[in-house]
């Protein structure tokens, strides 16, 4: 083969040392931000500075075995501090950097790409990972490509008819109260992944600004989608479809079968991806079916 992988110049610009933010890894690969952040978490499920983050936290612990200092892999990996970077560690690996003893094993953490950092300063892509039954990848994947449409849609709205109400005391569950205009049901739809992330990783409840913009909830969904992808493969990889989670937001705890989890936001995501768009013609804004045959297609360049 000629030339080189498009896909592995993207990679390589997440992992540039001097690429730190998402507009400096798009201008490494001579891409806009959209269409590298598009490209990236299609193709690897995992938007890019959210990839940074695990890649760079992955090396940190690969340093910290070498005997490297707890400052010294905070600062390599981009934190401003050692206690920002402390956090970020023992929320992933479950111990803090001090705690790492020298030429610890594997400093791989979870990810349903596959994809890891390599020493010295590689990325290697383990394909045995990628092991999600192609029917709940399919309906994941489509999920949150057809958000994004909607909501690169919604964007073009202004403010008054973003917010209009439309359809007066509609409910989707009647624990999240009224969804009666285009902003309700996107937030409540983007928010939804949010708050079971939330709860599945122990944090506190997300902060869910009532006057988000298509253009909040947008960023919002690019950062979270990449999160409940590898969730979800997380969970299929482990075949723990079964496992339960006690979620500690709710009032009293409650006990949730994972498998029922992403049961449920599949089923209210559909609901309200195909409600989006109910809304959005009411107010004169032309889209498609949401056919997951069409997606596929697309996706896979092939024709009708």
């Amino acid at each position: 083969m000629t030339g080189r992988d498009r896909l592995r110049e993207l990679l390589d610009a997440v992992l540039d040392e001097d690429n730190r933010t998402l507009e400096q890894m798009a201008d490494g690969a001579y891409a806009s931000p959209y269409h590298f952040s598009r490209v990236l978490s299609r193709d690897t499920g995992e938007a890019p500075v959210a990839m940074r983050r695990r890649v760079m936290l992955e090396r940190a612990a690969w340093r910290l075995g070498q005997g490297s200092t707890v400052t010294d892999a905070a600062w390599e990996a981009g934190y401003a501090s050692v206690e920002g970077f402390s956090r970020a560690f023992t929320r992933a690996y479950g111990h803090p950097p001090s705690s790492v003893g020298r030429a610890e094993g594997s400093t791989w953490l979870p990810a349903g790409n596959g994809i890891h950092f390599h020493p010295p300063t590689s990325l290697w892509v383990h394909s045995t990972e990628q092991t999600m039954n192609p029917l709940t990848d399919q309906l994941v994947r489509h999920d949150l490509d057809d958000t994004r449409v909607l909501l690169e849609l919604a964007k073009g709205l202004s403010d008054e008819v973003f917010r209009q109400v439309r359809i007066p005391g509609h409910e989707v569950n009647a624990w999240e109260g009224p969804e009666e205009s285009i902003a309700v049901v996107l937030e409540h739809h983007v928010g939804t992944k949010e708050v079971w992330l939330a709860a599945i990783d122990g944090d506190d409840l997300p902060e869910r600004p009532a006057d988000a913009s298509a253009a909040d909830l947008l960023e919002r969904h690019d950062e979270v989608a990449a999160r409940w992808l590898a969730f979800v493969r997380g969970v299929e990889a482990r075949a723990g479809w079964d496992d339960r989670l006690i979620d500690a937001l709710c009032e009293p705890p409650e006990s949730f079968q994972l498998g029922s989890v992403v049961a449920h936001v599949l089923t209210f995501a559909a609901h309200r991806r195909q409600l989006a768009r109910h809304l959005l013609r009411s107010a004169g804004v032309e889209t498609d079916d949401g056919d997951p045959i069409t997606w596929l297609r697309a996706e896979r360049g092939e024709h009708a």
